[in-house]
């Protein structure tokens, strides 16, 4: 069996003190999320050809480590709730759930500010659940220039460029978001590319279609400013 079959292949050892597998990352990262295997577990990886404990393997390291932030992460992600998503629409089942393996959603509540205007961010998010407002403030005042439902998606420039945020988004009613980094598309591509490959393909669908649509209003305001006649000082 060549190496780039078994990179990523982990046996477990289990609490009957029985081996299970070999699994791919995939399956591996649902049974931690659904508590079957704990840092303290014992996994062979393929990669390295030896036994260490899941919470020591540098792949399974960020599904242990706490992370800080406003939101509260949830256990697991439903295909059914990802189906929702029009960026996911052409991934199978099976793509779906080696997705979510990857990804973890956050329950976000009513007037949290999860992008901030300005802040040089890698992450974009899909909701799955509720309602977000874009805006941008000037002074005191708001305005708003999207509101975003179940299904859409923000932040995406910013997955590629690292680059400031355009605007604000807050969510209007109580939420759940995927929150989608550089680092997390960079795991999926090295150890899942039949799922990285379509999720990236319809990214660059969808940011071809807003380049063409902002073309054509700029086409479309040029024809209007050329037909006006132009008045006589």
């Amino acid at each position: 069996m060549s190496a780039s079959s078994t990179d990523f292949h982990f046996t477990v050892w289990g609490v009957d003190n029985a081996a299970y597998g070999p699994i791919e990352l995939p399956i591996l990262v649902s049974w931690i999320r659904g508590k079957r295997v704990t840092a303290d577990t014992w996994v062979f990886d393929a990669k390295h050809g030896a036994w260490c404990k899941a919470g020591q393997i540098a792949e399974l390291q960020m599904f242990f480590s706490p992370k800080a932030g406003a939101q509260t992460p949830i256990e697991s992600i439903s295909i059914n709730s990802l189906r929702r998503a029009k960026i996911l629409a052409d991934l199978t089942d099976e793509q779906l759930g080696c997705f979510a393996a990857f990804m973890e959603a956050e329950r976000v509540p009513p007037w949290r500010t999860v992008v901030n205007q300005g802040d040089n961010e890698d992450s974009m998010f899909i909701i799955l659940e509720g309602e977000f407002r874009v805006r941008v403030r000037t002074g005191d005042k708001e305005t708003i220039l999207a509101t975003l439902g179940v299904g859409e998606f923000f932040g995406d420039i910013a997955l590629f460029d690292n680059g400031p945020r355009s605007a604000d988004v807050v969510s209007n009613t109580d939420g759940v978001v995927v929150k989608i980094t550089s680092d997390t598309i960079r795991k999926l591509a090295a150890q899942a590319p039949s799922v990285a490959l379509p999720f990236l393909m319809a990214m660059g669908k969808t940011l071809v279609a807003r380049i063409r649509s902002d073309n054509k209003r700029y086409v479309d305001a040029v024809k209007f400013a050329r037909a006006v006649p132009t008045q006589a000082a």
